[in-house]
């Protein structure tokens, strides 16, 4: 079942709009497989889990604090390391295939 609009980071601006479409959740609820879909948007956000992301539409900027932006796109593939402080600015709606753990 589809959940909209349960974005738990800070909004820096906008009026994004999410859908995640999840797949699988572990019974503790720590590890979550799904497609997560936004509008553009940009928020603060620090993350506490690793994160695997598939990119399969759109275009985003994740601007990790004290570093270069990192563009990412359709079909790039990243990792994201628990203690990750910085923005996350959707530039272009996106679609993402991701594995939180």
């Amino acid at each position: 079942m589809p959940v909209v609009d349960a974005c738990k980071w800070e909004r820096i601006e906008g009026d994004p709009h999410t859908v995640n479409l999840n797949a699988y959740t572990s019974d503790d609820g720590s590890k979550i497989m799904a497609t997560w879909i936004c509008t553009p948007d940009k928020w603060r956000v620090d993350y506490l889990k690793w994160e695997y992301c598939h990119f399969q539409e759109g275009y985003c900027i994740i601007t990790p604090d004290g570093m270069e932006p990192i563009h990412l796109k359709a079909d790039d593939i990243f990792a994201v390391e628990p203690g990750m402080s910085g923005t996350w600015e959707v530039v272009e709606t996106v679609r993402k295939y991701f594995v939180f753990d």
